[in-house]
């Protein structure tokens, strides 16, 4: 009887994802497609988050001030900062995004925001995909650059789907198994997969890696590779190569392949993956920017988290603003300022291993936050 109230639980379980998820793929085929470079007003939204994130939201926000201010004096950019995504708040109302957060940051056509902490032990969604989700911010966008080693890499990872969408949907029988769930939808993955090719078709890139597990994960992975391949036959002169995760961990390693590497695109668990190992081989992950872009809205941050013993140690103003800053450059691409994206990513650069170069080692003995903003804005 036990094992039959298991059953019909977890059927009844099962069955309400189900439900769901059908919805939320017949809503995908419904599209609200924004083109940011032809806004004549750009609301850029600032959320600071948790530990280092307001440190650095706000140096970032001091550069984009400065870079941006004839826009601003024109009234072409509004830099709107969002109080209320912080730990504290969360918890205190229940919600990875408190629903009055929410709304300013609709307000918004794109959001720089800076790491959040998801609390352990409370079963609270993560407020990354919580985002990524209520704006369906679909690609997740990473560019991984070693010209000195003929790496130029750009990663599209699918961002609202895979195991994450249901993270915290599992079904548990205590004391004996438990499951979580994952789900690949034809049109979610068929949009981050025309991301991609697109991007490639832009760059002049000659090849899409297509990134899975697919000889293990029959339905969705399988599903995910075959889309890809569809979708590649629309772009005639663009290789797409099948590649399992495994392996391609190990080339991004290895020196003698790993230049032949152009456009990547994969699902969410892996691409969450392998894009940190890529942004260590790049420079550290607290060097590397993020971008979260969806047919209406676009989310940029840092790669790296929060940093609560940087807090807790008081050498919060000695967090590295670098990766944010790079989230910056992606922003502005993205909304059409290519010249200011130039400007700043050559600043950057003097600033992090240039002439300029500060040197920021996250404690004392290095450079603030606020100084290294002051050096970019001085040479950018």
């Amino acid at each position: 009887m036990e094992k039959e109230k298991i059953l019909n639980a977890a059927c009844d379980h099962f069955r309400a994802i189900v439900s769901e998820q059908l919805d939320r793929a017949e809503k995908m085929k419904i599209r609200e497609v924004v083109d940011f470079t032809s806004l004549d007003r750009v609301v850029i939204g600032f959320c600071g988050g948790d530990g280092i994130g307001p440190v650095i939201t706000h140096e970032a926000m001091r550069v984009l001030g400065e870079l941006l201010k004839e826009k601003i004096a024109a009234g072409r950019v509004e830099l709107y900062p969002i109080e209320g995504l912080t730990i504290e708040n969360r918890l205190a109302v229940g919600k990875a995004i408190p629903d009055d957060t929410l709304a300013e940051i609709k307000k918004c056509h794109v959001i720089l925001k800076g790491p959040t902490e998801t609390p352990y032990g409370t079963g609270m969604e993560s407020a990354n995909v919580a985002m990524r989700r209520e704006l369906d911010l679909y690609a997740n966008v990473r560019p991984v650059k070693v010209p000195g080693e003929s790496i130029d890499w750009t990663f599209f990872r699918e961002n609202t789907e895979g195991e994450y969408v249901l993270g915290s949907r599992g079904f548990d029988v205590p004391g004996m198994l438990a499951f979580d769930f994952k789900v690949t939808t034809d049109e979610g993955t068929r949009r981050i997969a025309r991301a991609a090719f697109e991007y490639a078709k832009k760059t002049g890139k000659k090849s899409v890696s297509i990134v899975t597990k697919a000889n293990i994960m029959k339905k969705t992975d399988a599903k995910f590779s075959a889309i890809c391949h569809e979708v590649a036959a629309d772009y005639p002169g663009i290789t797409a190569e099948d590649w399992y995760i495994d392996i391609m961990t190990a080339n991004l390693l290895n020196k003698n392949r790993r230049s032949q590497f152009e456009v990547f695109v994969l699902p969410n668990l892996y691409g969450d993956i392998i894009t940190d190992e890529a942004a260590e081989i790049g420079g550290g992950v607290g060097t590397a920017g993020s971008a979260n872009i969806g047919d209406r809205y676009a989310m940029f941050e840092a790669i790296h988290g929060s940093a609560p013993r940087m807090i807790e140690r008081g050498h919060g103003a000695y967090a590295n603003p670098t990766s944010i800053m790079r989230a910056c450059v992606l922003m502005l691409d993205h909304i059409g300022f290519t010249a200011e994206a130039r400007r700043l990513s050559a600043a950057l650069d003097r600033c992090t291993d240039g002439d300029c170069r500060v040197v920021m080692t996250g404690r004392p003995d290095g450079a603030t936050a606020a100084e290294f903003a002051e050096a970019v804005m001085r040479v950018m």
